[in-house]
């Protein structure tokens, strides 16, 4: 277990507690089991009163939390006969961006997401979730392809933000994020997009203008970094966590503001702690949200649609 900076005490405990048993499975003679019991419960209590009440700066922690479970994940639990569709067909295959055809429940759809990696290797292979103009433009053939098929869209957002390199803005990184967001406003079928860890500016609201848009409890979504925004505000980084309160970037506030339609609940101390569990719970709300789309017409779906997203910023966190 990788351990963030304000979880410092508690693996000091639960560190304790392993200790103590790995002690044990030397000496079969100790008995310690009482003693890490103890250990146990008093690390339960601590976990239960770190995440009670988290920041908006420790949120973004936990969203960022390397072993959170990632697209990959989510495909591999939730989804069966996944066939990955690849390229834009006019550039090149962005990593950073999977999708394809896939079975939820025996339910035929087009699943499409960011994916960051999980170790170094696979990190740099699929550049930390950074998408390309390549990555959009191949979401946007995958996209029209659903239409075509009358398929479901389930999007999973985690990204920092798109790929800011000089060859991704000579390529159109801008035009090719916007031909993203306008494609999720016309296709004529359910569209699910849901925040699984990062959501960052427009490179997730390419992939978030959706029918129904869910975030996991800890995850965030802004249109900027909270350390990327202090740097313009304060000319200092290190003030990303005034930034980040600034923001309202925290699933709880942007339910409250509109922005998003529902906060999944994740096990207690984030989804890393529990991925199997957090993956399930994102898949039976996936499923729900598709279910309240079941029956609609194409006209109706890109109307409401329309109306859902032209009247972000009528709510306001009093409401």
């Amino acid at each position: 277990m990788t351990y963030l900076e304000f979880e410092k005490p508690l693996a000091e405990i639960e560190g304790k507690a392993e200790e103590l048993r790995a002690l044990a499975r030397k000496n079969e003679q100790m008995d310690v089991e009482k003693e890490a019991k103890a250990l146990d419960k008093k690390a339960d209590t601590m976990l239960r009163d770190l995440y009670k009440d988290l920041s908006a700066w420790r949120k973004c922690q936990v969203a960022r939390h390397p072993e959170r479970p990632h697209c990959r994940d989510y495909i591999d639990q939730l989804f069966t006969e996944f066939t990955p569709l690849a390229g834009d067909r006019n550039f090149a295959d962005d990593h950073a961006v999977m999708g394809g055809l896939a079975r939820l429940n025996d339910r035929p759809v087009m699943v499409i997401g960011h994916e960051k990696g999980h170790d170094t290797t696979s990190r740099i292979e699929r550049n930390f979730g950074m998408a390309r103009p390549e990555g959009y433009r191949k979401a946007v053939r995958l996209m029209d392809l659903a239409a075509r098929f009358g398929l479901p869209v389930v999007a999973l957002i985690d990204t920092p933000g798109a790929y800011p390199g000089k060859g991704a803005e000579e390529r159109g990184q801008s035009e090719a994020i916007a031909r993203s967001t306008e494609k999720c406003l016309q296709i004529g079928v359910p569209l699910i997009s849901v925040i699984i860890g990062e959501g960052g500016s427009g490179g997730a609201v390419a992939f978030a203008t959706g029918d129904r848009v869910a975030m996991l409890e800890h995850s965030v979504y802004s249109v900027i970094s909270p350390e990327g925004c202090a740097s313009i505000l304060w000319k200092d980084a290190e003030k990303m966590r005034e930034a980040a309160d600034a923001l309202r970037l925290t699933a709880q506030d942007l339910k409250k503001l509109g922005v998003i339609d529902r906060i999944i609940k994740e096990p207690m101390g984030g989804a890393q702690r529990d991925a199997t569990a957090a993956i399930a719970s994102v898949g039976a709300e996936i499923e729900l949200m598709l279910g309240e789309l079941d029956g609609l017409k194409p006209a109706e779906l890109i109307h409401a649609r329309r109306k859902k997203f032209l009247d972000i910023g009528t709510k306001g966190l009093a409401a």
